[in-house]
């Protein structure tokens, strides 16, 4: 067992200052996707081009590709990949693991509806409407569960590698992708962070009972 403990990680105070190299291309980013976002809300994602975001955005086509491969990156990628592993990793080491997944996936749900929870039913609702997008998640869950691979190895000293942490770590980004999915189709009505804690009951505990 890998005996790290919270207080063993850096936090965010104790993480120096960004530079101003780094703040610009986090404002560039976010410019890119907040034109993104607004054009799609007003005409659509297939009559929204990169030539589009890139006016929008006041940043040249190129600068959008050197961001964002794709257009489908643009609407998928945000920053709480490395968030959550982060925060997995701060989690006392005698915590039992599935108290740390619902702490942790809890966060990064406040978090994002902090932001802005408009965009996370953007997201949502894309990822069940565009094949484009929701083929993009597909491929982007392989390497999120490569992250929480090596995260769930530091916790348990388990090998990262074995065939037991990588069936649970997709198992777990799998589950938490339909539970998207469920929700967007649903028209957003059910609770968000409900459906998340029943997906990681199911992961924890199996598929419940049949009702008699």
């Amino acid at each position: 067992m890998n005996p790290m403990t919270a207080a063993q990680r850096t936090t965010p105070a104790d993480r120096p200052q960004l530079g101003l190299r780094e703040r610009k291309k986090i404002k560039t980013r976010e410019a890119i996707r907040a034109a993104t976002y607004g054009l799609i809300k007003e005409q659509g994602y297939d009559a929204t081009t990169i030539d589009q975001i890139a006016e929008r955005a006041e940043v040249s086509p190129s600068t959008v590709f050197r961001y964002f491969p794709t257009k489908e990156d643009i609407v998928l990628t945000d920053e709480y990949d490395a968030l959550i592993m982060e925060e997995l990793s701060a989690r006392p080491a005698d915590e039992p693991w599935p108290e740390s997944i619902r702490y942790v996936m809890h966060r990064a749900l406040a978090l994002g509806a902090k932001d802005d929870i408009e965009v996370s039913r953007l997201r949502s609702r894309l990822t069940v409407e565009v094949p484009a997008v929701r083929s993009r998640m597909m491929e982007s869950m392989s390497v999120t569960g490569r992250m929480l691979c090596q995260a769930i190895g530091e916790r348990t000293g388990l090998d990262p590698e074995s065939v037991e942490v990588r069936v649970y770590a997709m198992s777990l980004v799998g589950g938490l992708m339909e539970a998207s999915l469920y929700w967007a189709e649903r028209g957003h009505t059910d609770d968000f962070p409900e459906l998340i804690d029943r997906t990681l009951d199911v992961l924890q505990h199996g598929l419940p009972q049949r009702n008699s």
